[in-house]
């Protein structure tokens, strides 16, 4: 995985700072996690991390040169846009859906809500060409900046071993997946006591929440656990209830029409973060298999506790929310009307109030203890100091300014 290679900036405390965004990259396996998977043609290299780095945080790569990767998966964020419901790009237009955390997301079988990239490196090329995301016409004005920007031209070079009309968003991609694979964080006071034994890590509340988890409140048949990690994610797809209901009335004649749409060219990239309606089709706009109507990607658990808010169209608030939701069996009001692709393992949960709060504590001890120390600055920056800060250990890059994409991300 190569050292780690962040240089960030981000207020934060002083006394937290070494070890804010030691991610993935760091020698020992993070506690709680396996190897993350690095395919065989795009091996990972420090100098093509950090190359990946310097294209995450690009702003030049936007039609209005304001929005980057990092815009959306910001690290002062938990490398989310928490608290947009869904996510701003160029012009402060708005999509349809939420950006994902990209930490972790390394584990990922497949990518965006809805699975329509089958892995890293494709993802990373159509933020860009979206319309509400970073907004350019095609890939054109990014190979311009990475041919013939001075720095770049170093980095492709070293890098790749090309230089010029050589240089295609083949590597660029490559580059970018590169990068989005050191980030990766795992310790958390759950993988303490679970993982490595120490009883004093999480208190008795979280106990009993992961005992909801495995037992009443079935969790962990979807957010799956292993014997020596969590990846909290089956990488599979599901219709838990949210977004598909508001449209359920109109699927009989919206879903055939928007197959003959997709028959005639439409670009379905576009049009799930364009068009409120093929959005809430779920995994059904890829597949085109009436089971997936709704049904979006299993979201990984860690970290959850600091991504808010919650869903692929970020419609619950909370944490509480979402157990809320579960518990009424797929229907965020109890007498709301179930849809007909529900899938079939949603049903009402019958959790108690203390039921939900101790789940809700679970969800909160998987939190590493970066992203932990980054929320509680956040929330008391008076006692810290805002500056620019090279981690330990760090590539020489300088990411630019990730603040102010339609984007979905991961």
């Amino acid at each position: 995985m190569g050292p780690p290679i962040h240089t960030v900036r981000v207020a934060t405390c002083a006394s937290i700072l070494s070890g804010l965004f030691a991610m993935g990259a760091a020698l020992a396996q993070p506690l709680g996690l396996p190897p993350v998977p690095v395919p065989a043609n795009n091996p990972q290299t420090p100098e093509k991390i950090a190359l990946g780095d310097k294209l995450f945080n690009d702003k030049r790569f936007s039609s209005t040169g304001e929005v980057s990767c990092a815009t959306c998966h910001d690290p002062k964020k938990a490398f989310t846009d928490s608290p947009l419901v869904t996510s701003e790009g160029i012009n402060k237009l708005t999509g349809t859906r939420n950006a994902p955390t990209v930490i972790n997301s390394a584990y990922y079988k497949l990518f965006f809500w809805d699975g329509r990239s089958l892995d890293m490196e494709d993802q990373a090329q159509h933020p860009i060409v979206n319309p509400v995301e970073m907004g350019l016409v095609n890939h054109d004005p990014v190979l311009k900046i990475v041919r013939t920007d001075p720095d770049y031209v170093a980095r492709f070079k070293k890098v790749f071993d090309k230089e010029g009309e050589q240089i295609t968003m083949k590597e660029v991609q490559q580059a970018i997946a590169s990068f989005e694979r050191t980030i990766v964080s795992g310790d958390s006071p759950f993988d303490r006591w679970y993982y490595g034994g120490d009883e004093k890590a999480v208190n008795d509340q979280v106990k009993r929440g992961f005992n909801v988890f495995l037992t009443k409140g079935r969790c962990v048949s979807c957010h799956t656990m292993e014997q020596d990690y969590a990846l909290f994610t089956d990488n599979r797809f599901h219709n838990i209830g949210v977004g598909v209901n508001r449209i359920q009335q109109e699927i009989p004649q919206f879903a055939p029409a928007f197959l003959t749409a997709k028959s005639a060219g439409t670009d379905v990239d576009k049009a799930v973060l364009t068009n409120p309606k093929v959005s809430e089709l779920g995994r059904f706009a890829v597949t085109e298999t009436l089971d997936e109507i709704g049904a979006f990607k299993t979201s990984t658990l860690r970290n959850v506790a600091v991504t808010a808010p919650f869903m692929h169209d970020g419609s619950l608030k909370t944490l509480r929310d979402v157990v809320e939701h579960y518990n009424n069996g797929g229907v965020t009001k109890k007498d709301d009307p179930v849809n007909d692709f529900l899938s079939g393992g949603i049903r009402p949960l019958n959790l108690t109030d203390d039921e939900i709060s101790d789940l809700v504590a679970f969800m909160e001890s998987l939190t590493s203890p970066q992203f932990a120390a980054q929320k509680a600055a956040a929330a008391n920056p008076a006692s810290c100091n805002v500056k620019t800060t090279t981690v330990a250990n760090a590539s020489p890059v300088t990411p630019a300014s990730n603040s102010g994409s339609g984007g979905e991300g991961m």
